[in-house]
């Protein structure tokens, strides 16, 4: 069960990309990748949070479209992991379903907003 809380969503996000890299093999491109994704899924919830505490709406949409922007590359990062760690595949998928959806959250409250 998925939590109704964006930022405990995204917190748990985050979370399971950091699992997910201690268990891949220590490869140059994992490493590099996983540097990438560590990054960049963190950084969903840290801009949703700041979003949160908006100084404004222009500033509570800049970070939203921000914390978007890094749902989106977080796909991306699982994606080139997917290729390169098949034994870990369904982990990946499930990491990479997640990353959609909350960009596809994200995008929903950006158009309301």
């Amino acid at each position: 069960m998925k939590p109704y809380n964006l930022e405990d969503r995204t917190f748990e996000f985050a979370r399971d990309c950091r699992f997910l890299i201690l268990k891949l093999q220590k490869t140059i491109a994992n490493i590099e990748d996983g540097k990438q994704l560590i990054r960049s899924s963190g950084s969903v919830g840290a801009n949703y949070i700041e979003a949160n505490e908006k100084l404004g709406e222009k500033d509570f949409k800049f970070r939203v479209r921000i914390s978007r922007k890094e749902a989106k590359e977080s796909f991306y990062w699982l994606s080139l992991l997917k290729v390169m760690n098949v034994q870990h595949q369904v982990e990946i998928d499930q990491l990479i379903l997640e990353a959609n959806e909350l960009r596809k959250i994200l995008s929903t409250i950006i158009n309301k907003s």
